[in-house]
């Protein structure tokens, strides 16, 4: 059970914590759990500023707070930045520029037809960066957000000083799931196949998005009352919400040939792979491994997919020694 086939058996997103005991790799450091006794992180809504900008001919939807270092957050799905809110308030707090993004297909920013695939979207993201004037920042991407920054980082590496890349695996990198896996195993992975289907899924979840989206923030959170589901429920029910969203999976084949173009070389800037232990654990070091010059992997404890919300606080332990180096 320790190959990493059977780790990453849910190619991407978010997966599951197989139910054996693993052995870590030998870099991976499992915090203690005293952590979790931090007070909690409290995100005051009227001190981010919600921005647009044009860029390439897409209105893209980003959020600050703070000066300093910029630091680039791309969060995945289904989710929006709302979910870097805790996040951001610590990063301000610790003398750092926080900037949430909506991805393209996201939240306020623009739904295009097409352009799903991580190269595309790296682009955009790069682009917008370079419009703001910011030629050196880091980035941390969540979910599909990791897909997105792993392609940022290897596309334009100098400009990705550091990078956090949080709780999935990398299509392409990762090897691809079998279909025949145990009922337990496959509540982590149905979406891949479906999502990727044209037309069923639109029709099947037309009216039901709520119950669509609570079946996934049920089944794949831990501390499920720290997630904010229905505002994640109200963005995807907008008209072409989960349209777009399905676009990126739909999207994966095009991003699978893109990196295995990229891991013909290995990333050169410091790189922090961070998993849940109610989740995909050291899954998404092992698929960088190999992959990253400079990588450290680290797990936390009593969290589930959401760490942004979920476990903000042990986040940040993580997070701001490695962005201060």
């Amino acid at each position: 059970m320790n190959t990493l086939f059977k780790k990453v058996i849910f190619a991407s997103a978010m997966f599951f914590a197989l139910p054996c005991t693993i052995s870590l790799a030998a870099e991976t450091i499992k915090k203690p759990i005293e952590v979790l006794n931090s007070a909690s992180i409290q995100a005051n809504e009227a001190d981010f500023q919600h921005h647009y900008v044009k860029v390439d001919g897409q209105r893209i939807h980003y959020v600050t707070i703070g000066s300093g270092e910029p630091i680039l957050l791309i969060p995945g799905w289904p989710q929006t930045w709302y979910t870097w809110r805790y996040v951001m308030t610590e990063l301000a707090a610790n003398g750092y520029m926080a900037i949430a993004v909506d991805p393209p297909g996201t939240g306020y920013s623009d739904r295009p037809n097409s352009g799903y695939d991580t190269g595309t979207v790296a682009t955009t993201m790069y682009n917008m960066m370079k419009q703001l004037g910011y030629t050196q920042y880091a980035v941390v991407g969540h979910d599909i957000g990791m897909w997105i920054g792993y392609a940022m980082a290897s596309d334009y590496p100098s400009t990705i000083n550091k990078i956090a890349l949080v709780e999935a695996v990398i299509p392409g990198l990762a090897p691809a799931p079998s279909i025949f896996v145990k009922p337990e195993e496959n509540i982590f992975l149905w979406h891949f196949m479906f999502n990727q289907v044209q037309d069923l899924p639109e029709m099947l979840t037309a009216g039901k998005e709520r119950e669509y989206l609570n079946f996934i923030f049920d089944n794949w959170s831990y501390r499920r009352d720290r997630v904010a589901a229905q505002t994640y429920i109200d963005s995807y029910s907008s008209p072409g919400g989960l349209r777009a969203g399905f676009a990126y999976y739909r999207a994966i084949p095009q991003t699978i040939l893109q990196n295995q173009q990229r891991a013909e070389k290995q990333l050169t800037m410091p790189v922090l792979a961070i998993g849940a232990d109610h989740a995909t654990r050291d899954a998404p070091q092992l698929t960088l491994q190999g992959r990253a010059i400079n990588l450290k992997g680290v797990i936390l404890n009593e969290c589930g997919h959401f760490v942004t919300e979920e476990c903000p606080e042990q986040l940040m332990v993580e997070l701001l020694p490695f962005l201060n180096k």
